[in-house]
């Protein structure tokens, strides 16, 4: 009789802390960081600048955590937030090509809805239709509502991610919030184009 083969238990993931604080030492261990997270920022980056900007800002987000990591809270398991922050002032010196960006996807053609259930097309047409006035509403946003609006929505960052991420009180990142979500409502006619024909 053969021995069923007994596989260890998998180890849970390093927090990202420790790993920072293991790369103060031994600086390889840093590209760990870059490997959970440079694809999420990449999107990010990449819906508020575009694709042939978005790889550089991400690139040099690296660069400038992998120079500041020695003054980094270890006690801060998830380094998420503070990446976030440091490519959204990263972002923010691009603001023209961040406007110049969201006025030429407003004049450019929408795209055709793609073959699919008819309620996905729907959505999808009725989303196609709001684009422009979308872009419309993120480009007549002061940088800071926008930053907080765009980490929430694009960035996937809680209420409290955003507050670490921009150095600013949770308080602040509500109100930046509400007025951002009011101002795009607006411009978008008081409607969420998501829900309508629901």
């Amino acid at each position: 009789m053969v021995s069923a083969m007994t596989v260890p238990p998998a180890a849970p993931p390093v927090c990202d802390g420790d790993l920072i604080a293991r790369s103060r030492s031994d600086p390889e261990v840093f590209a760990v960081l870059f490997d959970r997270y440079s694809a999420m920022l990449y999107r990010y980056v990449s819906r508020r600048l575009g694709p042939e900007t978005a790889e550089d800002v991400v690139g040099e987000t690296f660069l400038v955590a992998f120079s500041r990591r020695h003054r980094y809270d270890v006690a801060r398991p998830d380094a998420r937030p503070w990446l976030f922050g440091i490519a959204t002032k990263l972002v923010a010196r691009q603001h023209r090509t961040e406007g110049a960006r969201y006025r030429a996807l407003r004049r450019s053609p929408v795209d055709g809805p793609v073959d699919g259930p008819a309620d996905r097309v729907a959505a999808g047409v009725t989303a196609s239709a709001a684009r422009p006035l979308l872009l419309e509403a993120l480009d007549g946003l002061a940088r800071r509502d926008r930053d907080v609006l765009l980490l929430v929505a694009w960035g996937d960052l809680t209420y409290e991610e955003v507050a670490s991420a921009l150095d600013i009180p949770v308080g602040t990142v509500r109100s930046r919030l509400n007025r951002a979500r009011r101002k795009v409502r607006a411009v978008l006619g008081d409607s969420n184009p998501m829900n309508e024909g629901a």
